[in-house]
Order: C-alpha cells, then structure tokens, then sequence
C-alpha cells in the first residue's frame, strides 16, 4: 500500500470513530439531562436491599413512578342496547400510558328516563320511545366523533372539573342552537297561520236572558270552583345530549382505574379534598310492590312501595335478604284462594306488579306478608309510597284518576293520604303525592301530617334545564329524589345534590349493567340509594355492588356512622299502640 492510501484509510477510521464518539458523548448528556444515571442508581441499591422476587416487575413498577401523566388519546363511541333492548351508547377512552396507547375504560349510558314523558315536549308527529332512542344514540355518537373526542385530546383524565366544563359548554352551545332553531320554526308557523285565517269578524251582543235563577245558579258555581294551576311548559328534550353523560362518566371511570382507586374514593376526593377517612353507606329503598296506572288493575295511585329498613344496625346484605323474602311472602300470600288480585307480573325495574281495587289492598298484603315472617312494620321495616301524581291529573276533569272512573280533587286527595297515613303509620313517606304546581295542597298535606310523615318530590318527574335556573320546591318537601340524567356531567350531578339538604339518588330506567350510580351515591354522600326492585340482572349487580363496598368499608375500619332523622312512629304495627317515637339511621 503506498503512502497516500494509507493516510486515506487512517482519515476515514478516524472520522468513524469521531462521529460514534459524538454520539456517544449525546446520549450521554440525553441521560444525565433527563436523571436517567441517578435514577437507574436509585432503583439498583433500593432493589438490592428488597431483593424483589420479580426483579423486572420491580423495576418496571419503580420507573412508572416517573413516566408521564397519561392523557386521552382518543374516545371512541359505538351502539349497543340495554336491559329493555333499545339502543344505547357505550364509550371507550383510550390514553397514552409509558408511550403506548391502550384503551383504560368504558362505560354505558341508556337514553332519557321513561318516567319523563309527562313532562318533556315531544314534536308534532308522534314518535315512539324506541325511535327517540336510535336518533338520540346516532346523534351522540356522531357528536363523539366530530366534536367530543377530538376536543377532549391531550386533557388528563384526572381533571374532571375542566373536563366537565368543557362537555358543558359544547351542550350550551348546542341546546342555544336547538333553541333558536324551535323559535325560528315557531314564527314561520305563526306567520303562516296568521296570512291563511281569515280576519275575525264581529259578532252581536248577546241578548240578556231572563232566567235570572239559572244565572245566579251560575255565578255560583263558578265562585266555588277553584281554578286549577296550569302545567309548567315541557321541558325540549335535545337529541344527542346523553353524549355529555356518558363521556363525563367515562373519563371519571378512567381516572379512578388510573388512580388504582374504586370510583366512589374517586369521586370523593375529587369532592371533598380532605378526604376524610369514614365513608358512610346509603339507606337502600327497595321497590316491593307497583299498583301504577300500568297495573292491570283499577288503582293508579300506588306507583312504587318502597321498603327501607328502621333499624341502623341492618347491614345491606340483611336489607336486601329481607326483601327478597317478603316479595316471595307476597307471592306466596297472592297466590293463596282468599285473594282477590289481578295478574302478578314483574316491571321491567324488578318490582313486582299487582293489580287490585284500591290501596288499602296493597298496603294490607305488604302488611300481612310482613307479619307472616315476624316483621312487624315500624319496629323492622318502614314504607314509602311514590304516588306519582303528575302522571294522573285529567286536565279535562282538574282532578287526579287515583282509581279507573274515580276522581279526586287536589283537596280532597289531601284528605284520602291523611285517611291511609292514620291507617297504615308505618308509611313514613310520600313521594310526589301531587303535581309540583298544586302548592296550597303540598303546604296543606304537609300541616296536616305533622312530624308522623315526610313529603318527597323527584325532581326527575318534571325536569329543570340545567340551563337554566333550578326552580323552587313545593312547600312541607324535606327531601329530594335525584336522577343521573344523560345529558348530566358528573360535576352537574354533584351540585344538584350539594344544593338540598337531604337528597336521594336513583337509578332510570334503560338498564345496562353499569353499576356506577352505587359508586356515585357513595361518592357524593346522598343519604339514600333507589335502585328499584329485586329482581333482574342489572338490578341485582347494583345490589351486589352495594354489599361489596360495605363489606370493603367493613374490613378496612372506615364504615362510618350516619344519622339520619325518620319521621315519627305513631303506632308501631296495626292493633298496637304506643307513643311516639324518633328513628335515626346512623
């Protein structure tokens, strides 16, 4: 080799070994910069000391420590069906965790609640609940895709409060644009039917009729009669909006599996920051029995009897136990040859449905089903019965259709609940006994039970827009029924509740086998938890969810106590009187 190649063949080398030098020199500082040395350091010396079993494992536990905080990388929607086979959304969240995707939680979210439709505005053509539910469903999932999941890119799950304001003002925005388009609607209708009638014209003075006893009979009866309260407008329901729910509930789901923490401890500290260390259970109301305008029967005013324990040493899973035995009792007892019920079916929330004559029948077979199974009523067991008065008003009449062909005045419907309060006093509730706009009845039934009753209004029967200001309740009402509506955020769900004194959450209709409302309640610390009867797959999952939270609270130490004021008991079972006495649940 001559000189001038061997000094070629020396310059390249050494331009190889500079480049690897410089590089090595960069990954160098790359590491030092970022702590990478120290750290690898750390974790040799503490793991030579633990001398871990799964060393990798150890490792891989100890530097996630330092990784990033994970982010949504994508939602992603699609359409599946709930326990009565309508269309419902379940959504995905996928985040980016140690540089990879992978996809955290889910969650499942039904349509609006059934028991609405007396008090949501519904278009000119009649469309039927299933067909409300598919076009609500196909707009929140177009929503999700064009809208939502992009604007949620990037945001930490864990942030529920920013999360949750952004959801809520993609939805203000939406309901605005819904809003104008009705009133756009509305002007054109109003125009065209003002070009097509015809100008009004004048008609004669009538002559004065000389049956001056019918007139005064007259002017007589219309001084007597009392004008009914008109209905509050329907509330516009907007088709997409469970979008808004099912994401809040997702992302909220996807912090607390991130956290490593079960969604109530989630939402609690999100709640309260000093998360204390006692959690307090929910009283269970269980749905027993449902003598409603859909029973086969002629009563309509016993919607829901609900059973709930007396007793604050119940644990849930003797509740529920009980339960389960008074609906066999009752069944048992229904089936029996001096009965006289109608068919015996179960709704779709478990309950069972019996159709009778009048109330006083079904309260006598709880009362009896009771007795057979040594539960007195009011010592073991007390009663609340949901009424659900807004759905029997007959406008054309002003009255309440508490029976087929039996009308009753708000007045004297005041009257009837004071006659089976005195007769059955282990009803320690009535939830809506009236519409909201009956206020004179409200105060009036509430002087008139006294202490031995309290008055319940679901707000869910006749829902407030959360855009707008929350209206005022009835007089003489002491608690409030709360419903995880699909168009609300898990933010909106806490301030509904933080807002009134002594709430109760229940569970809609539409099941899905989320059992989240159980976390939910515990979460945001309701004194009571409506999940409906026992009965159903669903159902019995959030039953089961509730017995295994308390069972954890149980074995941590952290089950608190709560006390909760009961009405009154006047007279502790039928034939038995004594004086009265105050319950507390804690």
């Amino acid at each position: 080799m001559s000189y001038k190649g061997f000094l070629s063949c020396h310059s390249r080398e050494s331009k190889e070994d500079q480049e690897f030098y410089d590089l090595k020199n960069k990954a160098a500082e790359y590491y030092r910069s970022n702590g990478v040395p120290q750290r690898i350091e750390d974790a040799l010396n503490e793991m030579f000391f633990q001398k871990p079993d799964d060393i990798y494992g150890y490792l891989a536990n100890y530097f996630s420590r330092f990784s990033y905080t994970p982010v949504i990388s994508r939602i992603t929607g699609r359409e599946v069906f709930d326990g009565r086979g309508l269309p419902a959304v379940q959504i995905d969240v996928h985040c980016i965790i140690r540089n990879e995707e992978k996809m955290v939680c889910s969650a499942v979210m039904g349509g609006p609640y059934d028991g609405l439709t007396g008090g949501v505005a519904e278009s000119e053509e009649t469309i039927s609940n299933s067909d409300w539910q598919k076009l609500s469903v196909t707009t929140a999932l177009k929503w999700i895709r064009e809208h939502l999941g992009p604007m949620l890119q990037g945001i930490n799950p864990k942030d529920q409060t920013n999360t949750d304001k952004l959801l809520s003002d993609f939805l203000m925005a939406r309901y605005l644009e819904d809003k104008d388009s009705r009133n756009r609607e509305e002007e054109e209708k109003n125009k065209t039917e003002t070009v097509s009638d015809p100008p009004p014209q004048a008609t004669p003075p009538s002559a004065p009729t000389k049956d001056k006893k019918g007139s005064d009979k007259g002017k007589k009866g219309n001084s007597t009669e009392k004008p009914l309260p008109p209905a509050e407008p329907p509330v516009p329901r907007l088709t997409g909006a469970m979008a808004v729910g099912v994401v809040s509930l997702a992302v909220a789901k996807t912090a607390a599996r991130l956290r490593g923490l079960p969604l109530y401890r989630h939402i609690k500290s999100v709640r309260d920051q000093q998360f204390q260390n006692e959690i307090h259970m929910p009283v269970p109301m269980i749905t027993i029995l449902s003598c409603g305008k859909s029973s086969a029967g002629k009563l309509n005013l016993l919607e829901e009897v609900i059973l709930l324990p007396s007793s604050p040493q119940r644990a849930r899973q003797q509740v529920i136990g009980m339960g389960l035995e008074l609906q066999c009792e009752m069944r048992r007892v229904l089936n029996g040859l001096a009965c006289k019920a109608g068919p015996i079916g179960i709704l779709e929330d478990g309950a069972l449905q019996v159709g009778f004559e009048c109330p006083e029948q079904a309260l006598d077979l709880v009362t009896e089903a009771c007795a057979n199974l040594e539960l007195p009523l009011g010592s073991e067991l007390r009663l609340a019965v949901n009424c659900a008065a807004h759905c029997l008003m007959d406008y054309s009449r002003g009255k309440y259709e508490v029976m087929s062909g039996c009308h009753k005045s708000p007045d004297e419907l005041v009257d009837m609940y004071e006659g089976l309060i005195n007769k059955y006093p282990a009803i320690l509730a009535l939830i809506d006994p009236f519409r909201k706009e009956d206020v004179e009845q409200w105060e009036k039934l509430a002087s008139v039970i006294g202490q031995s009753c309290c008055l319940i209004a679901d707000a869910s029967s006749s829902p407030c827009s959360r855009r707008s200001e929350a209206k005022p309740l009835p007089p003489g009402v002491t608690k409030v029924i709360i419903r995880h509506h699909s168009d609300m955020t898990i933010s909106d769900l806490a301030q509904s509740i933080a807002e009134q004194r002594d709430t109760m959450l229940a569970a809609g209709t539409g099941e899905t086998g989320d059992t989240s409302v159980v976390d939910l309640a515990l979460g945001l610390g309701v004194s009571f938890l409506k999940l409906g009867g026992l009965r159903g797959g669903e159902r019995m999952d959030k039953y089961n969810r509730l017995m295994a939270i308390e069972e954890e609270l149980e074995q941590e130490g952290i089950l608190g106590a709560r006390e909760i004021k009961l009405p009154l008991i006047n007279d502790i079972s039928p034939g038995v009187t004594s004086s009265a006495v105050g319950v507390t649940l804690s």
